[in-house]
Parts: C-alpha cells; structure tokens; sequence
C-alpha cells in the first residue's frame, strides 16, 4: 500500500473527529487487510442475559477454579505445585490465558494485551517461586539476589519518546525542555523516590508490590480518597511535559486518566515496584514476542488435563459444606453441576456478582477500562529521526500509547518484516459509552485510525503497512477510582467466605500480573487449608 502526504492528514482528521477514516477509495490506494477479534462477545452477553438449559449432569471435584485468566492459571498452578490433582479450571474462552494471550502470524508471535513483566520485587516471594519454576530465574547470589535468564530481559533501546519531532532515549524527552520542564520533572522524581523509599508506622514499605504488602498507614492510604489529578495540581507542578508524562503512565497501567484515579493509584505507579536482582537489571523488564503469554502458558502446561475451555459457569450457590457451579459446555451444547469441596472465583467482579449474587452480593463501584489492540504486520521495522527503534515506542502525537516490538528480542532480523503493537485505551469518556462504540464500530474503522496514528509517528512506513489484527477488550481491567483501593476492594473481599474464595485483580483495584498471580495463589493456599491438604505456603 501506498499513503500519499494527503493520505496521512485526511486520516489524521478522521481520527480526531472519531470517523478513522483514511479514504483509501478516494486515494486509490489498497488498504491494508483488516481481523477484528476479541473477548466472546456472544458467550459474555447471553452470561448477561442467563439463557441457559438446566443441567443434564453432574460431576465432583475436591476445588473448582471459575475463570483461567492470570489468577485463575496462578491458582492452579498453585495447588498442582503443590500436589493437588484433585480440582478442575472452568474457562468462558477456548483459551485460557486472559488479557495475556498471544497470536501468531508468518512473521511472529504478539501479545494479545499484557506484554511484559517487570523485575519483581523482593517482597513477591511467589511469583519469584513461580519465575524459578519456568526457567526465568535462573540462580541466586550469596546475599538471596535472583539471577535473571538474560535472553528473557528486554534487550536494548527499552523504550523511546517522540516529542517535538524527535525520538529520545526514555519515556522523558532529553532536549526541548523548558526551565520550567525540568524544574517540575526533578521535583515531581523526588518526590516519588522518597514514597518509594517511605515506611509506614506498622513498619511496611507505603507502596509494596503486591500491594498487601503495602502499608496501612493513613499517611498513605488517605492518598485514594482524592484524585491523581488534583493531587499533582495541588503540589504547583504544571510542566506540559510532566502531565504529559503522567497522562501517558495512568493510561499505560490503568487505562484511565489522571483525573479519573486516586493518587494512591497514581503514586504506586512509580513508588511500588522496587525490582531486586543481581547485577544492574532491577529497572529491566521481562518481555517476549508472546508478551505475557510467556507465563500463562508456562502455568497452563503443568496440569494441562485440569483446564476445560468453552465452559461458561453462569449460576454458583452453595449448601453447608459444598459449592454448587452450574456450566455451559460449548461442545456438547449441554449444561453441566459440578460440585466443589471448595471454589476459586477468578473472573472479573461484575461477572462473579451476576452468576453468584447471593455469595458475592453486588459489584457497586467496579468500572472497567476499555481498549483496542492492534498488531500491526509490517515489510519493514520503524525507524524515525533520533534514537533507534526500541522494544516500547511513545508518541505525544495523538491518543494512543504508541507500539511494542514483537521481533526486538531478535537482533539478528535486521531490516525484516516485523510486527508492531499498537495499543489504545478508550479513557476519554464515560466506560459504558466507549465500550458501546468499542464494540459497535467495524474493522475498517479501527484499522485506518491504527494506520493514521502510525504514520503520524512513523511517516516513513508509508507503503510498509501489510496487515493489521485489531482485539478488542470491553472490560480490560478494573479502574483504581477514588477510594476504590481502601474502601471498595476490601468490601468486597470481605464479603465472601469459605468454601468461597475470589482471586482477581478487580479485588486488589491494580490490574498487573503481580497482583493477579498474588490473588490466585492466595485463594489456592485458603482452599488447600480448608480442605486440609499440607503445603508450603508462599506468601
């Protein structure tokens, strides 16, 4: 395909009044060849609607996890780990996985939403289990430092930034800055480098990842009843280029703006990852070409006979000693009861409140940001004037958060084809309303805005753009508003009991895989006590 200048600007102007038309007919030029995928649509709204047949069969199992996303993999990892057979995972999908499964092409592998795994901290004991287990941490040092497989570190350029033109090394620009800028950028770091260094007064560190590792100290906590936004206004700091920064960081991990999250949210951001390690990689980040697929297939493969897809659960109840889950197997078009000793929720919130109301009661307060993902297959990797091409690539230029690269593990592809992915959080509005429009638009639509945003950014992929695989997540994770961590969360923690157990993130209010592997070993050693099997706990 070829875009003219022309092309470039009518797409740019589509995408700013919401039509993401390019006008490829009127140009006479092909468009790229569009799919358009996602969660299921149909099976989440007949979940919705609850036409179900009544179940035809029955069978036991000592554990029953609802949902296979991170939480759920992390639960049942868990308890295979720890000898447990006796359990099955329930999964809506034909894959389980969540928002960290991948796709494949001629090209690559691409991640179909989480994309890479921070250097954990040294608090999250389980998951540094759980990294040892995949091959991912491969030694200690004397003093317990994990040594890190370095093919699985992201290799160099990490990340760059367009800003005024130009690509920077970094997700700050290094030039054109004003005094202003600069002024509020070191304020601003110092400031979060002394939260990130703060202990409360029980002794935990104020921001601790997972986050029940974090302090309770109202010196802290009491930064979630005030918005991310206020908060920063409030300390004098107005630098384009700092709110820039931050609107593009509150987007990147929560799909929200700075405005529409706590503070405490907004703060844990940059204080609550403090990566231990050996040598100088505790900054780095773990990522492959399957983006976080890496680890749930990595769980997934240890009890692969447990794992039943296309498995809706749509009513849970319970009697004295027994949960009751009653499914709809997509293959043999029937429903079917299991019962449980003990059942692991591991599905979004307002999901677990529909199917088990009287278990989980109502999923008050819990919204959801919505996004598209789009990878893009290209003839040629991007270039652009300034740093070199980096795994993470930034641009100010327009709504998106700019690219991943797929292949940039692989230095040995050179000037190949390549896969780019492109993501964009639908953070502008109201979520119900984004959502709508997320679902009701066609591929061509989403195509030409991915194709105009590309080519404000990288103009010199004009005539490189072959394919572009648009996904679509309708609820992609949960949204830290205001008093939502220390009030809404808990609430709904302690709102189920035994035999019951939720493991979410929704239940933490941080949507990132620490916080899900956390929740889903939690409720996998609450069950195992409860049914009484021995094991080494890990949190």
């Amino acid at each position: 395909m070829t875009i003219s200048r022309r092309g470039v600007l009518i797409g740019s102007a589509g995408v700013a009044a919401g039509a993401g038309a390019i006008g490829w007919q009127m140009l006479g030029d092909e468009a790229p060849s569009a799919t358009l995928g996602g969660a299921d649509v149909a099976r989440g709204h007949r979940l919705r609607d609850g036409r179900f047949p009544e179940s035809s069969r029955t069978e036991e199992v000592g554990i029953a996890i609802v949902g296979g996303g991170v939480a759920g993999l992390s639960a049942g990892w868990t308890l295979a780990d720890a000898g447990v057979d006796d359990f099955a995972l329930l999964e809506l999908e034909d894959e389980a996985g969540g928002n960290a499964r991948a796709g494949r092409n001629a090209v690559s592998q691409y991640p179909l939403g989480a994309h890479y795994l921070p250097v954990a901290n040294a608090e999250a004991k389980a998951l540094h289990h759980l990294l040892e287990r995949l091959g991912i941490i491969i030694g200690r040092e004397t003093d317990g430092a994990p040594r890190y497989d370095p093919y699985q570190l992201c290799a160099d350029l990490q990340e760059r930034v367009l800003w005024q033109g130009k690509w920077h090394e970094g997700l700050i620009p290094s030039s054109g800055l004003s005094r202003r800028d600069r002024d509020d950028l070191s304020a601003f770091h110092s400031a979060m480098e002394a939260f990130r260094l703060a202990v409360g007064n029980d002794g935990k560190p104020a921001f601790a990842l997972p986050m029940a590792y974090s302090s309770s100290d109202t010196a802290f906590t009491a930064l979630d009843v005030v918005d991310f936004a206020s908060w920063v206004a409030a300390q004098g700091w107005r630098s384009p280029a700092l709110l820039a920064h931050l609107r593009y960081c509150c987007r990147d991990d929560y799909g929200c703006e700075p405005d529409q999250i706590s503070a405490w949210a907004g703060i844990h951001y940059f204080a609550g990852r403090r990566g231990w390690a050996a040598s100088d990689v505790a900054d780095n980040v773990l990522t492959w070409p399957e983006g976080n697929a890496r680890l749930t297939r990595g769980m997934a493969s240890a009890f692969p006979d447990n794992i039943h897809t296309g498995r809706t659960a749509f009513h849970i109840a319970r009697t004295n000693d027994t949960v009751l889950i009653d499914s709809f197997d997509v293959a043999s078009n029937s429903s079917i009861r299991t019962v449980a000793r003990a059942a692991i929720l591991a599905m979004p919130h307002f999901a677990a409140a529909r199917i088990a109301p009287e278990l989980v009661g109502e999923a008050a307060g819990f919204s959801y940001a919505p996004w598209l993902v789009a990878n893009v297959t290209l003839d040629r990797p991007p270039a652009g004037h300034g740093a070199a091409l980096a795994w993470d690539n930034v641009g100010f230029v327009g709504e998106s958060l700019g690219y991943v690269v797929a292949t940039h593990q692989d230095r040995a592809l050179g000037n190949a084809a390549t896969v780019v992915t492109w993501y964009m959080p639908l953070s502008g509005g109201d979520p119900a309303a984004q959502r709508r429009e997320l679902l009701s638009r066609p591929a061509e639509h989403w195509r030409d805005m991915v194709v105009a945003d590309l080519l404000r950014t990288n103009p010199e992929l004009d005539g490189a753009i072959r394919d572009v695989a648009l996904w679509r997540w309708g609820h992609a994770m949960v949204r830290p508003t205001p008093g939502f961590i220390t009030r809404t969360a808990p609430a709904a923690r302690a709102g189920t009991t035994p035999p019951l157990f939720l493991a979410h993130s929704d239940i933490s209010g941080l949507s990132l895989f620490e916080e899900a592997h956390y929740r889903g070993v939690d409720a996998a050693e609450g069950a195992m006590r409860l049914l009484g099997h021995a094991h080494e706990s890990r949190i």
